[in-house]
């Protein structure tokens, strides 16, 4: 789950649920001041982030996806206690209505 430096949508609602489950928060944290539909974000605030227990992850997002990559060496060591993905395609790629459906693996 953290040996790549963005998960896409999908990855975001899974290891979220994966993470809560050990009390691990995981963070949608807005860098362009567009919040995502449907769910829950915060904007860019280092004061308010440092706030967030320490393990807690923080998913950065952008437009594109391709600054808050860039940028995530940068964010690693401002918050070096703090777990730092990028949201891979921003919010561009953000599908609003999308959601994990654990019943289809069921039904095979």
């Amino acid at each position: 789950m953290f040996s790549k430096d963005e998960w896409t949508q999908q990855e975001l609602y899974k290891y979220a649920k994966e993470l809560e489950k050990d009390n691990v928060k995981v963070v949608l944290i807005d860098t362009i001041l567009k919040p995502l539909d449907n769910i829950d974000t915060i904007t860019y605030n280092p004061y308010e982030m440092i706030n967030y227990p320490k393990g807690s992850v923080f998913v950065f997002y952008c437009d594109t996806g391709k600054t808050t990559k860039e940028r995530l060496n940068f964010y690693k060591n401002k918050f070096p206690e703090y777990k730092c993905i990028s949201l891979k395609g921003g919010r561009g790629y953000w599908r609003p209505n999308y959601q994990l459906n654990e019943e289809i693996g069921k039904n095979v």
